[in-house]
């Protein structure tokens, strides 16, 4: 049968591109593992990816600066909203006091009996902390954040739908979910994939906010992707999809570092189906002590890299 393992990575769209390696890099003290740009059309604009000690499928964020270009999006229902990213448990505190150091404002939420932290990216993009135990992934030691309370990768997604039993349908028939994990108030917690963590979608009923957008924008979630492991598993899992009617489902595209598919949800969020090229993934361009340091160009842009590069804002670490 075919199937997903878990999360893969999270793209948004943020706006400047300093202001978000500032954030990633040097507050929540994320590995800075590649820059280069956009794939699609041919407006170069910055792609950087953020990650784990280790850039573990499931520990990736990624970004496109659209501030620049002066692209905005709105955020709404019907769109995936929340980056759920996973820490220590006994981490809070530490993040608490580190966030508000670097004059982020945070709040102590509670959510299925557990604290949380909710803050937010310099965009307006909503981010939570979510507290786990047993979490093996390692996290990233960057800016003076020690190994004991770094993030350990992605703890999930938040999305905000209208009518929440079309994504829950789509989520156990599409992919396999855990239905129902827990439920409090307007939200469910739902699982995909067997592995143990990075793996949560959690649905929050929306029906007062406006329709959100979906395409690129500064401020809002870009997609969300999902690992699916092989790319014959990947194709098993995209025909299953498309046999169920969900036929708003792209072709492969080669993103050098990993092959992916694209699936419109009926709640709205832009999901992927992506599989880590076997060819070295990230370092098949860069030393494993060399992530990030270079800019790196797609070979329909490498004749422009001069040009490209000067029109792109500088970026400093």
């Amino acid at each position: 049968m075919s199937y997903v393992e878990g999360s893969h990575h999270v793209t948004l769209s943020v706006g400047r591109a300093q202001e978000d390696v500032d954030f990633h890099v040097k507050i929540l003290g994320l590995r800075f593992i590649k820059r280069t740009v956009l794939f699609d059309g041919t407006l170069p604009i910055y792609h950087l990816y953020y990650s784990n000690a280790n850039g573990d499928p499931s520990s990736v964020v990624t970004t496109f600066p659209w501030a620049q270009a002066g692209f905005f999006g709105k955020r709404g229902t019907n769109q995936a909203r929340e980056v759920l990213l996973s820490i220590p448990h006994d981490s809070m505190n530490y993040w608490h006091q580190r966030l508000t150091e670097h004059d982020v404002e945070v709040t102590n939420i509670e959510r299925f009996g557990q604290r949380r932290l909710a803050f937010r990216h310099p965009s307006g993009i909503e981010y939570v902390f979510v507290g786990n135990t047993g979490d093996e992934r390692v996290g990233h030691t960057g800016y003076g954040v020690p190994q004991e309370h770094a993030i350990h990768g992605i703890h999930g997604i938040g999305i905000h739908v209208a009518t929440p039993d079309r994504m829950v349908e789509f989520a156990n028939e599409s992919f396999f979910a855990k239905d129902r994990l827990a439920e409090e108030g307007d939200v469910a917690a739902l699982q995909i994939g067997n592995q143990k963590h990075g793996n949560y979608l959690e649905l929050t009923v929306n029906r007062t906010d406006d329709q959100g957008t979906w395409g690129y924008g500064a401020g809002t979630y870009h997609h969300f992707a999902w690992n699916a492991s092989t790319l014959e598993n990947q194709d098993d899992v995209k025909f299953q999809i498309e046999g169920r009617g969900y036929t708003d489902i792209s072709e492969l595209k080669d993103r050098k570092y990993f092959k992916s598919v694209y699936v419109r949800t009926p709640g709205g969020a832009l999901f992927e189906l992506a599989v880590t090229h076997s060819e070295g993934g990230w370092t098949c361009d860069e030393s494993p002590q060399e992530l990030g340091t270079r800019f790196q160009l797609p070979e329909q842009f490498e004749d422009r890299r001069e040009e490209i590069f000067a029109r792109l804002e500088p970026i400093s670490i």
